[in-house]
């Protein structure tokens, strides 16, 4: 049987290099809170400097009405992995078991079996098995390595969230056996600047070296992959933990913008991802490689900052993090792909983060499984200038999930049915007052600040998004 399986190997390599000769590498960078307002490519007000992004913006396709799966950490990775609407998952929380289920097809999954080698780098936030109860002599079941992620090396959570220790594969690098008290910065709110949580944290284990370490550990791979004897093309999912709190720029960045701790910090992330990129150029395989850049979620940037700093980290949209107004949800987007994505391009195409999976189904030519992608639709031909065909497209968004509730987009019309931001910005909820009208309808395309609340206005609309919502919501899947 040994000598059968030997045989095989070799076969084995050679259709998987077959499969995969024509099919570029993959990069997604994920920053974390960042808003749609602080690349400026997105915003020429915007007083970051991103001259890695403003270049790949460039030299690509920029997604103008591109939106997470959710305005937190949680609900928006887990739609970009796995292709499903957050809302959909009956266990949601990470702190107790492993958000995905074994055998879900995911990101890392349908390009692996595709002949893909597949690595991420960073934050994964979405569950082992057991929840944070880590037995750190024992490998971590139900993360990125038993999900379609050939190599990881990331943490559990945020930079905020203890306890603090590298995960490489499925193993501690180092228990967490140290502890390490909550910082805060003075001047800044309680969630915003240096701040982390008290709790556990493994020796060598330095917050303001993470950043760097991903970086380095991005690039290594790079070029590692760049030098192996091995055909297949690579998948690298970069999810770092900033400009996510804590903000914590090194020397090279401090003082770079005015004061402002969290410009400074926007700029060592644009330096980070601008050394990935460097990385694609040395190693030659920049022309072959498809780069995907977003964010998680909207920003924590209160009024009271946009003001003091004359920045608006979300750019013309309302909210923040948290919220169902556009803020916390719409993200920048970018895609390069030399030769194929045209140079300098905007895109006005609504997507969701839920639509990557697809699309790199449809990159490579995989077939995704009825119980998968449940709500993924391709963006491919936007990306390549070509005609959908009969593929299925995206005809509206159902977003939220938990205490934030769920809102819905088709075509220029958004339906939030009750008051207030649904997340960090106050006041989450109102109750309507006699005569007030029970929801809010915007109409984006007159309205991208939703400012101008039309519930009471258009009945009709809101009867026909309530019963769109009712559909999806009974509905196990939206992808034909």
């Amino acid at each position: 049987m040994l000598v059968t399986l030997l045989a095989l190997a070799p076969l084995t390599r050679a259709m998987r290099t077959a499969h995969a000769a024509d099919k570029p590498n993959i990069v997604i960078l994920l920053a974390d809170d960042m808003g749609y307002g602080d690349p400026h490519c997105f915003n020429a007000e915007s007083k970051c400097r991103t001259p890695h992004l403003d270049s790949l913006a460039a030299a690509g396709m920029r997604f103008t009405d591109a939106h997470a799966a959710g305005s937190t950490c949680i609900p928006s990775r887990y739609g970009l992995v796995t292709g499903r609407y957050p809302f959909r998952c009956e266990n949601f929380n990470p702190s107790k078991a492993a958000l995905i289920e074994n055998g879900r097809a995911t990101i890392a999954s349908v390009l692996r079996d595709r002949g893909y080698h597949t690595a991420m780098v960073g934050k994964w936030h979405l569950g082992f098995e057991g929840g944070v109860d880590f037995d750190y002599s024992k490998p971590l079941r139900g993360g990125p390595h038993d999900h379609g992620f050939e190599y990881f090396f990331g943490q559990h959570a945020s930079l905020d969230i203890p306890p603090y220790f590298y995960i490489e594969n499925d193993h501690a690098v180092a228990a967490p056996t140290n502890k390490i008290e909550a910082n805060n910065s003075e001047g800044w709110t309680k969630i915003q600047g240096a701040f982390w949580r008290a709790g556990g944290i493994a020796p060598g284990f330095v917050m303001e070296e993470v950043l760097p370490t991903y970086t380095r550990k991005a690039v290594e791979y790079i070029e590692q992959r760049s030098r192996v004897d091995d055909d297949r093309p690579f998948f690298l999912y970069l999810a770092i933990t900033a400009p996510h709190t804590p903000w914590l720029p090194t020397e090279k960045f401090r003082g770079t913008s005015a004061g402002n701790l969290y410009g400074d910090w926007v700029a060592q992330v644009d330096d980070a991802f601008g050394q990935v990129l460097a990385a694609l150029d040395r190693a030659g395989v920049a022309d072959n490689t498809l780069v995907l850049f977003s964010s998680d979620n909207g920003p924590v940037w209160y009024p009271a900052d946009v003001e003091k700093y004359g920045h608006s980290s979300t750019g013309p949209l309302r909210g923040m993090k948290g919220d169902v107004w556009e803020g916390g949800h719409r993200m920048p987007f970018i895609a390069r792909w030399p030769g194929h994505i045209k140079p300098g391009s905007t895109s006005g195409k609504l997507i969701c983060f839920t639509d990557v999976l697809a699309t790199f189904a449809d990159l490579t030519g995989a077939t995704l499984p009825d119980n998968g992608g449940e709500d993924s639709f391709t963006f491919l031909p936007e990306l390549l200038g070509q005609s959908a065909g009969d593929k299925p497209q995206r005809q509206d968004l159902l977003l939220g999930h938990g205490s934030n509730g769920l809102f819905l987009r088709r075509g220029d019309w958004k339906l939030i049915p009750f008051l207030g931001s649904g997340g960090f910005t106050r006041p989450s909820r109102i109750k309507p007052k006699p005569g007030e009208p029970g929801g809010q309808l915007y109409n984006l395309a007159k309205d991208l600040g939703e400012t101008t609340n039309t519930y009471a206005e258009h009945a009709d609309i809101v009867k026909e998004l309530t019963t769109r919502t009712t559909a999806i919501v009974n509905g196990t899947r939206t992808r034909p």
